[in-house]
């Protein structure tokens, strides 16, 4: 299924995308916004899934270019977990083994339905750096295959000027905890 926005959307999504750009270039400051936008306007779908971002709280803004692979690097620089996107327990094995009180929807599935992938927890610390975010609230990052095997699931957030993972049963969710996205354009 191809994805895309109608015209008045996208003209807006880019308006937007194009005042966070230029408000933040602490974010940015090697990355020219015309040779971007260029790039946004050639790539539909992942015009699409910044849309998809921006409507679940994530304030999306691209924070870093690889380029190895000649692509823009965005995430989700809102304040807090974006609000549309929690009380998520991680994954779909969690939220298939609870019996009573299940979300709506798990973190991994959510953010695949998007086309984002969720943070590693070196993507966040990493990133932090840029953005202080999840003061109050906090983020699933992607959980190493040890600790899922095992019923965990990691988590993080920034207290006391610092950035600190911890760890919960994958199947547990709450209010202030959801999820960070990467996007790829």
């Amino acid at each position: 299924m191809k994805r895309s926005l109608n015209n008045q959307t996208k003209l807006e999504l880019i308006k937007t995308l194009e005042d966070r750009f230029k408000e933040n270039r602490h974010r940015h400051k090697d990355i020219d916004w015309i040779v971007l936008q260029k790039k946004l306007e050639a790539n539909p779908e992942k015009l699409w899934i910044l849309n998809e971002m921006e409507l679940t709280g994530g304030e999306p803004d691209v924070v870093d270019f690889n380029k190895r692979t000649n692509e823009y690097i965005f995430i989700d620089c809102s304040k807090e977990s974006p609000s549309g996107r929690r009380s998520l327990c991680y994954d779909r094995k969690a939220l298939d083994s609870r019996k009573a009180n299940k979300p709506s929807n798990n973190a991994l599935d959510f953010a695949k339905e998007i086309g984002i992938t969720i943070l590693t927890e070196e993507q966040y610390r990493n990133y932090h750096q840029l953005i202080q975010f999840d003061g109050k609230t906090s983020s699933w990052v992607l959980t190493p295959d040890d600790i899922r095997s095992l019923g965990g699931a990691i988590f993080c957030d920034f207290r006391f000027g610092k950035v600190f993972t911890y760890h919960n049963g994958a199947e547990s969710y709450y209010e202030a905890r959801g999820f960070r996205g990467l996007l790829a354009v």
